[in-house]
């Protein structure tokens, strides 16, 4: 698209079906150019809070009462490798009882299940197509020439692949995407931009590397939300429900299986804690308590410790007592004081992605973690008060998993334990799924675990078993493990997997699992 015969100036978020969680990129999207342009028209049709059967329903009426000329479409789940419950039940488990199960009838089961999954999957995927086709034709009834651009999550990761399904001149966003629309409101050339068009134009090479845009955040406009939004006390109706902030974007690491900081490019950009509170504050006026701060991870480095303190003690001042908070947090960036804050500004729940507590395992990975640093700051935060509800994501058989190293890992979970208390502490057993874009795939391609050109969309079970990391030697030995697990204690699989796994191998000294060689910090991609 060059320097155009096309402004947008009626611009209809469509937020395509997935789990209830609250739309904050098509939130933030709109108070965005209401700030840069207040004459564009906008509305949102969150298809996230209506029944199947409605979905297209509740597009064509949306489209009929406000006559778009660019429609955004905000795709946020594809790839569904996870352990828990989704689409058709639990993935992981599905998955596990059709490779690894030796019984007859629970092979068949997995089978079955999976194949629900496979069903669903694809379904899904021609749903949303349906859907972008429907609404570009929709919109054509009252616009010559309306746009579409996809974007979300989903989209970032899998923009090569969508490129070869979604309709001819579908404006593919790749990151964030306020540059873009920008640029579609003003009328501007969008070929500098982190996107392309669909049968016009290819995307660049390496574009998901390429920098995001600089965009200088302030606190979103609710009352402007609201009255372009009919749905939006969905998500207000239940109290215990947890409400995006923003507090900045950006991960300055480099994680061998993450794309985040592929995604959201590695310079933090910090939003001003004053923005951040006036947003929570207009949140909270609506009855809000609980708020999820949706960082990649909310203090990402120790360079961002005075940020996090200084929000933290702003949101203290604001005298919003009653609320609660939670985040993904990079545990080895704490200090006493911001643990102190932590605690006192209401934090109920965080979340630790160390994958393995092994700290010769961490290296390799490239996580940057220490693990005995993570140890002494929860000491610290229990000392300040935390009693609340910690996860902690461990993705075993990664990269040079040993029995030794799983050993490890028993040891660093049963010293989280003893600081927080065993019923305080989750561990949320992953296999990390294969994603394109990361170190992880490129290992995958040296050592011919895949192939250039496979299609990282696939859920075809000889694909699924590579992009479902779980590879042998040890695969077979977490496969039987995880199917034990589901069998003694379905509702408790995390704490059950540990226990299993100390059963049958023991634990290692916790010495041994904080201290790594040097010969670990050659990982992967050498």
């Amino acid at each position: 698209m060059s320097e155009i015969d096309y402004a947008a100036d009626r611009i209809l978020y469509v937020r395509l079906p997935c789990n209830p969680i609250f739309p904050i990129g098509a939130v933030y999207l709109a108070d965005h150019i209401h700030k840069l342009a207040p004459n564009v028209a906008q509305r949102i049709c969150d298809l996230g809070t209506v029944p199947p059967l409605d979905f297209y329903k509740a597009l064509d009426e949306s489209i009929d009462r406000f006559h778009p000329n660019l429609l955004v479409f905000s795709w946020r789940d594809i790839q569904i490798y996870a352990p828990v419950g989704g689409r058709g039940g639990n993935p992981l488990q599905n998955s596990f009882e059709f490779f690894y199960a030796k019984n007859p009838f629970t092979k068949l089961r997995g089978a079955i299940n999976g194949l629900r999954l496979f069903t669903s999957y694809y379904t899904e995927l021609w749903r949303n197509n349906q859907l972008i086709r429907r609404g570009l034709a929709r919109a054509k009834r009252y616009y010559p020439n309306p746009k579409v651009v996809v974007g979300g999550g989903a989209v970032s990761v899998f923009y090569e692949q969508l490129g070869k399904v979604l309709p001819k001149g579908t404006i593919i966003s790749v990151g964030e995407g306020e540059s873009l629309l920008e640029r579609l409101v003003q009328g501007i050339d969008i070929t500098s931009d982190r996107c392309y068009v669909v049968g016009e134009t290819k995307p660049r090479d390496r574009l998901i590397h390429e920098q995001p845009a600089p965009i200088e955040k302030t606190a979103c406009n609710y009352d402007y939300i609201e009255s372009i939004w009919s749905e939006f006390n969905y998500y207000f109706r239940d109290r215990d429900f947890y409400i995006g902030v923003q507090t900045k974007r950006g991960c300055p690491h480099n994680c061998c299986y993450c794309i985040y900081t592929v995604i959201e490019g590695k310079q933090v950009r910090i939003n001003p804690a004053d923005e951040v509170v006036k947003e929570m504050q207009q949140l909270y006026s609506r009855g809000v308590r609980n708020f999820w701060f949706t960082d990649a991870q909310f203090i990402p480095a120790k360079k961002y410790i005075d940020d996090a303190i200084e929000l933290l003690r702003k949101v203290l001042a604001a005298g919003m007592q009653d609320i609660h908070w939670a985040a993904y947090i990079r545990a080895d960036n704490l200090t006493p004081e911001l643990c102190e804050l932590m605690v006192a500004t209401g934090m109920n729940y965080f979340e630790i992605g160390i994958t393995s507590g092994s700290q010769e395992l961490i290296r390799k990975m490239r996580m940057g973690y220490n693990l005995k640093s993570v140890l002494q700051n929860c000491r610290d935060l229990k000392s300040a008060g935390f009693n609340e509800l910690v996860s902690v994501n461990y993705s075993f058989n990664v990269i040079d998993e040993t029995f030794e190293t799983i050993r490890q890992t028993i040891a660093y979970h049963r010293e989280l334990e003893k600081i927080f208390g065993k019923d305080k502490v989750e561990p949320a057993i992953f296999f990390i799924g294969l994603q394109p874009h990361t170190h992880l795939e490129e290992f995958a391609f040296k050592h011919d675990v895949i192939q250039p050109g496979y299609n990282p969309m696939s859920m075809m079970p000889w694909t699924a078993k590579k992009l479902l990391w779980n590879p042998e030697p040890l695969g077979s030995f977490f496969g039987e493990i995880c199917l034990q697990a589901w069998q003694r204690n379905q509702d408790d699989f995390g704490r059950t997997v540990m226990d299993i796994l100390e059963e049958r191998l023991g634990i290692a000294p916790l010495e041994e699992a904080l201290s790594a060689p040097i010969s670990a910090l050659a990982g992967v991609g050498r």
